[in-house]
Parts: C-alpha cells; structure tokens; sequence
C-alpha cells in the first residue's frame, strides 16, 4: 500500500496521476500548504524539503517500507517498481529522463514563477511579470516544436514524462499563456486531459483546492518568513 501525502498542486497531481493509471492501491494524507501542515515535524521526516508530494510504500524493496520525496524520484520509483510508463528500450528510457529533468528543472520553476508574479505577488513588478511570461512561452514553444514530431513528449507511447509535465500546464491562463498558439500542445494536452485515470486524478482533494484569493495568513505560510523559519 502506498501511502500519498499530497495536496491539489501540479506536483501533487504527477503523483496521483501515476498511482490512477498503473492502479496501484494508495491511501491519501491531505497535507494543506496554506494551513502549515508541510512544516509539522512527523511530514518532515518523509520530506526533509517540506514540499509535497511525499509517499511512503510499505513494501518497498526487499518489502521493507520505503519513505520517498521529490516527485521526479517518485515517478521513477513508481515507474520501477510496477514495471509501466517507462520504455525499456534504453534510448527511449533516456528521452523519457531527459523530458522529466526538462520538467523539474524548466516547466516547473519557470512557470510557478510566473503564476507568481501575474497572480500571487502583493507588488505587481512589470520586469517580473515580463520576464517570466515570456520564459513561460518560451517553454510551450519548446513542446510545441517537439509535439510536432512526437504523439508525446519522451516517445511514441504515454509515459511518466507526460504525466509530469501535464499538470504544470492546467494554469496556462495564469502563465501569461494563449494555448491556442501552440496548436501541438493542445492537441496533447486535451488528449491527456481526456483520459479515465488523469480525470480520476485531477479529483483527489479537489474539493479542498482554494477558489479564489488567498487569505493573508495563508500568504505568509507560504511565502513569507515562515518558510525561512530554522528547523
């Protein structure tokens, strides 16, 4: 049994989005990020980094628990250990590496900036907003060049690199981003979208995603000094 601590966040979603399409069975821990609830000591000793997703398989290798952070990691672990959504043909495996490393170190951080910018920050900061708006395009524009050539992103079949890339690009709007300018990418993303196990996915504490703007005390957990606080 997997045991999913998670929140409705484009990481959150990677990991929900896995465990729904290789039907692995898993129990979820809602870890609200407004509330404070990543900076409780008993989620910290699963993710030292405070972030979420984290996860704990109580038959991990050699069927003794296994405690993982980090989302990336944890598509690969899931990947291995279900033997799904990770070619084995070597060069295909390496695309599919170098596709979820472009999303960890690009996709992720360059478009949350920007949904910062355009949406969170108290200051509105026109260089800011420029420039990671056009950083965001910027990005669709490289998985537009590469959906030109490719039904997915890593290769011909749907693998983890999808799964991780997809949900950071739900929030286009908030990106500074016109999906109708990159025709390839939406013809992917609405393909991905439609399918049984994301929508099962996208659905998992749903229910406790945040409509509207966010309260000053939730602003302060999680961009204020709270997150700099020593632990």
């Amino acid at each position: 049994m997997i045991d999913l601590y998670t929140w409705p966040t484009p990481n959150g979603h990677k990991i929900q989005i896995m465990l729904e399409e290789t039907g692995l069975p898993y129990r979820v821990h809602a870890v609200d990020i407004g509330a404070g609830d990543q900076f409780k000591p008993e989620f910290l000793a699963i993710s030292p980094n405070n972030k979420i997703p984290a996860m704990v398989d109580s038959e991990g290798p050699g069927g003794k628990p296994l405690a993982l952070a980090e989302s990336g990691a944890m598509l690969f672990y899931l990947a291995s250990k279900t033997g799904k959504f990770l070619p084995r043909d070597l060069g295909e495996r390496w695309a599919v590496m170098q596709w979820v490393m472009f999303q960890m170190g690009h996709i992720g951080p360059m478009l949350g900036q920007a949904h910062h910018f355009l949406v969170y920050a108290p200051e509105k900061i026109p260089y800011a907003i420029e420039r990671y708006s056009k950083e965001a395009n910027r990005l669709y524009g490289v998985l537009e060049r590469r959906l030109a050539e490719s039904k997915f992103v890593a290769c011909a079949e749907h693998t983890i690199a999808d799964m991780s890339i997809f949900p950071w690009l739900r929030s286009y709007k908030n990106q500074g981003v016109d999906l109708d300018e990159y025709p390839n990418v939406k013809r992917w993303f609405e393909a991905i979208d439609a399918r049984p196990a994301v929508q099962r996915a996208l659905a998992v504490l749903a229910e406790r995603r945040r409509a509207g703007p966010r309260t000053p005390q939730e602003m302060e957990v999680l961009f204020g000094k709270k997150q700099y606080e020593k632990r």
